[in-house]
C-alpha cells in the first residue's frame, strides 16, 4: 500500500477560488476519526487533501493529513471546524500550533496529526517529501 491512497486536488483553480477543473476523489481513511477529519476537510473546501498512513513507520501517530486553505480566513475556518469535530468525537484537548497566524495550522489528536496550509507555505516547507508522498501540489517528481 502505498502511503497516500489518493489526493483531492483542484489543479484547475483560478486565482479568485473558482476551480475549471473536476474534483478527484478524497483519500479513503482507516479510522472513523480519519474518515470524519476527512469529510470535514472536503465540506470546508480545503485542496490538495492528502492521507499519509504512519501506520508501523512512526512512533508518534498513526495518520497524518495535509491540506490546503486559500488565504489565512481560510486555514482559521478549517481549523475552527475540525477543533469543533474533535471536541465532539470527545477529543477535548487536542494540542494546536500556529493558530493565530493561520500560515501553517497544526492539530495534534494523537492518533491523527492535521496540517493545514495557506498554498505558498506549504510549497515553502514541502512536508510531504519528508514522507516521500508525491503531491499535485507541486510540479512533479523532484530529481537529485
Amino acid at each position: 500500500m502505498d502511503l497516500m491512497d489518493s489526493v483531492h486536488s483542484e489543479d484547475g483553480q483560478a486565482e479568485d477560488g473558482a476551480s475549471s477543473g473536476e474534483r478527484q476523489p478524497l483519500p479513503v481513511g482507516a479510522t472513523e476519526l480519519e474518515q470524519a477529519i476527512l469529510a470535514k476537510l472536503d465540506d470546508d473546501k480545503a485542496q490538495d487533501i492528502v492521507l499519509i498512513d504512519l501506520r508501523g513507520k512512526s512512533p508518534m501517530t498513526d495518520a497524518m493529513i495535509v491540506a490546503s486553505g486559500r488565504s489565512h480566513r481560510h486555514v482559521g475556518a478549517i481549523a475552527d471546524h475540525l477543533l469543533r469535530l474533535f471536541k465532539e468525537q470527545g477529543l477535548g484537548k487536542v494540542k494546536v500550533e500556529g493558530l493565530p497566524h493561520c500560515d501553517w495550522v497544526l492539530l495534534d489528536a494523537g492518533d491523527v496529526i492535521v496540517h493545514l496550509f495557506r498554498p505558498e507555505v506549504r510549497t515553502f516547507y514541502n512536508i510531504e517529501k519528508i514522507w516521500a508522498v508525491d503531491s499535485a501540489h507541486r510540479g512533479g517528481p523532484v530529481r537529485g
